[in-house]
């Protein structure tokens, strides 16, 4: 989420203006006519330009911090994973040596067995031993049940030594993903107290800075770029998310803020998707992959629209090369014309 500089802003004071330059784009396709990119003339005092230098600076260490502050959630996902994996893959050795214990003594058992002292467990020392027929034949079947039992236990031994040794492994595997995700943890951790310090500072000169601006800048900032106008969306969803984010028109850019009364621009997205039961993810760079890419001169109300390489901007399309977005500290959510630093466009979808 970046703000923009004096000879990139469009001020809200210069959201109705009448002179626009459309920016050169794609040939547009036989069935759409295509979307300007359009971009209102700088306008304001040094002082405006100087306080919207340095919103840009704060806006792109805002997007920096709720990206580590994303990835330190997926860390603190990954390590909660592995020592669930750790616990379970310590639960499923302990079984696997219990049955290897448990089969161990049942092939030992059956190891030294025999039906007399000496003899060896087969069909020919029965035959030797045997009295008659009918004594070899029930030797013999015995000697079957006991030669099955002792294949079970033989495999059943096989089996839990495998396992054991699979789980002796996975605990091993999981260890070190648990501490490689608690090190990454701990460095995003410190990461964003840093980036935090840093977002602080610059909002400590802007703040400075506001105190120099004039009554017509601080005009300028609030102004809303109009009243709503009646948006026909392609969909139920886009429907719900165009009217919740107009119906935000005048509400104070925060850093951070997700609503419902104050927004950063991928703020003011998340929030108005969430109205249309969409989650989007929280920063305007991964807003900008989130749902279908649209092509520039198919864009349709409800339109996710990114700006600047990296993506640290985002708004919403309204139709006629226009967008409703929160452009930056100082500012309130507003309509404005479409900017000429375009990155791209997305429609979410359920």
């Amino acid at each position: 989420m970046r703000s923009h500089p004096v000879k990139r802003v469009v001020s809200g004071a210069l959201a109705a203006a009448s002179v626009i330059t459309v920016v050169t784009m794609a040939q547009p396709s036989a069935s759409a006519a295509p979307v300007p990119v359009l971009q209102a003339p700088p306008t304001g005092s040094d002082a405006l330009a100087k306080y919207r230098d340095l919103s840009a600076q704060a806006e792109k260490l805002n997007e920096d911090l709720l990206k580590a502050q994303d990835d330190l959630t997926a860390k603190q996902g990954q390590l909660d994973k592995a020592n669930a994996d750790v616990t379970a893959a310590k639960d499923a050795g302990a079984s696997a040596i219990e049955a290897k214990q448990k089969y161990q003594g049942q092939v030992d058992k059956f190891a030294g067995a025999s039906f007399t002292s000496g003899v060896q467990l087969n069909k020919l020392s029965a035959l030797l031993a045997g009295t008659s027929t009918q004594d070899f034949l029930d030797r013999s079947s015995a000697l079957e049940v006991i030669a099955t039992e002792k294949n079970g236990a033989m495999d059943g031994l096989t089996d839990a030594a495998g396992k054991a040794t699979a789980a002796e492994k996975a605990a091993t595997d999981a260890a070190k993903r648990a501490t490689d995700a608690r090190d990454a943890a701990a460095k995003l951790a410190s990461d964003i107290e840093g980036k935090k310090k840093n977002l602080q500072a610059q909002i400590d000169q802007i703040e400075a800075q506001s105190k120099t601006l004039s009554t017509a800048d601080k005009t300028a900032q609030k102004d809303t770029g109009g009243d709503a106008p009646v948006v026909k969306a392609a969909s139920a969803a886009a429907q719900k998310a165009v009217d919740a984010a107009l119906s935000k028109l005048g509400s104070a850019y925060v850093y951070g803020a997700t609503g419902p009364s104050t927004f950063d621009c991928s703020g003011l997205m998340q929030w108005a998707y969430k109205q249309a039961g969409i989650s989007l993810p929280r920063t305007s760079s991964a807003q900008a992959g989130f749902g279908t890419s649209v092509p520039r001169d198919q864009l349709q109300p409800g339109d996710l629209v990114a700006y600047y390489s990296p993506v640290s901007h985002i708004g919403m399309y309204i139709g006629d090369g226009k967008m409703v977005h929160a452009p930056t500290s100082g500012d309130v959510v507003k309509i404005s014309p479409l900017l000429k630093e375009y990155a791209g466009a997305t429609r979410p979808t359920a």
